[in-house]
């Protein structure tokens, strides 16, 4: 299950509006609860509670087709993940987002073939002419790349 708090749902919503009609990414920063595991684990289905409590925008570096595909630059993920644990609020990435202009906010092929952070939890909000329409939740599991899957993830705002 993923909880997010009310700001940080707004925050990546915005974010998708603001960038339409070019995809829009960030990082989920937060916490894993304990019965769920550490990011990039290779351990299959966490079934734990990924607790957000903010978001870190990040630019869609993704040149040739930014209106359906995104790209993070690594050294925005570096960053990020060594900002949230060096603050002492013991955060870290527990998912990532990103937004589907004009289309459903459900994962894609290329989606699952790009995510490689097992256990994390992928937010996809779709966006209609401009508006944030629904947004979606899916944690990627498996023990590596060749059984990777997405599965429906329970989504709550708080």
């Amino acid at each position: 299950m993923l909880t997010l708090s009310q700001s940080a749902y707004d925050s990546l919503r915005q974010h998708a509006e603001e960038t339409y009609p070019h995809e829009s990414c960030g990082v989920l920063l937060g916490r894993f609860d304990k019965s769920g595991a550490e990011a990039g684990s290779k351990s299959g289905s966490k079934s734990g509670i990924k607790s957000v409590s903010r978001i870190a925008r990040c630019g869609n570096t993704r040149a040739d087709s930014p209106h359906n595909r995104y790209h993070i630059d690594p050294k925005d993920l570096i960053r990020i993940q060594r900002e949230a644990r060096e603050s002492g609020n013991n955060e870290d990435i527990v998912g990532f987002y990103h937004s589907h202009p004009d289309h459903p906010a459900q994962w894609s092929p290329t989606d699952l073939a790009e995510a490689h952070w097992f256990g994390c939890s992928y937010v996809i909000t779709s966006v209609e002419k401009g508006k944030a329409v629904l947004t979606n939740s899916f944690e990627l599991t498996g023990r590596d790349e060749s059984d990777k899957k997405f599965v429906d993830e329970k989504t709550e705002v708080s």
